[in-house]
């Protein structure tokens, strides 16, 4: 299936279940990939995190129901997967600016957020510099930590660890355990398997990992690796929200189950030379 196919076919799950709760795992699965890459490429394309779009398609409907039906707002708190009438007004003030029992007045206004649909769309003003390499299976040692089911809140999680190792004296620490290629530090996100989603800051090595790092390894893939550099995060994010809306969906490659990984070549954050990894195959 096409990559876009992929995409609407995930929404149109969502449309189905609004009224109940929305599993993550099932929405990656209509997507064709993981729920933590289909959250990634959502919110590139989107340029909204899923869980506010959700929120806003059911805000939506609440909204219309408040003016076309006699619905208690307890009734439509449950309805839409809310489990008190304060948590509910929270959601639609949110979205709408005004509570739901204002709502309710013919002559107040509301606010509609259609479904999204996707379409292909080639750009390509600006280059983008990419090479593809078949690579064995490469043993890592590194930091782990737990990510959560919500993108965005990963979003806080990584930073703030990438600061920690910063201060900490753990970046030396791995530098000095690099022993093979490539060269440099990786940022890698394991989110393959449903109940273990983690984050490595690791680097290539055949050495034992010291007291407080553990060793791991990077699968044998074909990847599709990207050039940048620039200010971190903001250039890398930029990168990849590129390598999704543009390289993804004209490439002739579809995303292949594998890590999503950043390699930083250079310390220096305010212009720091990076590559990211991309599983890809051929469609």
């Amino acid at each position: 299936m096409e990559w876009i196919d992929c995409l609407n076919q995930a929404i149109r799950y969502i449309e189905e279940h609004l009224t109940e709760e929305i599993d993550y795992e099932c929405l990656g699965k209509a997507a064709c990939c993981s729920a933590y890459h289909f959250q990634r490429m959502f919110a590139y394309m989107a340029e909204v995190p899923l869980s506010e779009y959700i929120r806003r398609r059911r805000m939506s409907l609440a909204a219309a129901d408040l003016k076309c039906t006699d619905e208690k707002v307890v009734e439509l708190a449950l309805k839409y997967g809310y489990q008190s009438p304060t948590a509910f007004n929270r959601a639609f003030q949110s979205v709408h600016g005004i509570t739901p029992s204002a709502a309710r007045k013919t002559e107040v206004p509301v606010k509609s957020y259609p479904p999204i649909s996707f379409k292909l769309m080639i750009k390509g003003v600006e280059e983008m510099n990419y090479r593809l390499e078949q690579k064995e299976s490469l043993r890592i040692v590194g930091v782990r930590r737990k990510l959560r089911k919500k993108l965005e809140e990963n979003f806080e999680i990584v930073p703030k660890m990438w600061e920690t190792v910063a201060e900490d004296g753990t970046v030396p620490r791995l530098t000095a355990l690099m022993d093979r290629e490539p060269s440099g530090v990786l940022g890698i996100s394991f989110c393959q398997e449903p109940e273990n989603w983690n984050y490595m800051i690791a680097v290539s090595s055949g050495q034992e990992p010291p007291e407080g790092m553990e060793e791991a390894e990077l699968p044998s893939r074909t990847w599709a690796i990207f050039s940048g550099e620039g200010e971190c995060p903001e250039a890398i994010q930029e990168l990849e929200r590129r390598i999704y809306t543009e390289w993804m969906t004209s490439s002739g490659y579809e995303y292949d189950q594998g890590p999503d990984v950043e390699l930083y070549l250079s310390p220096n954050p305010q212009q720091a030379k990076f590559e990211v990894w991309v599983p890809v195959k051929k469609k």
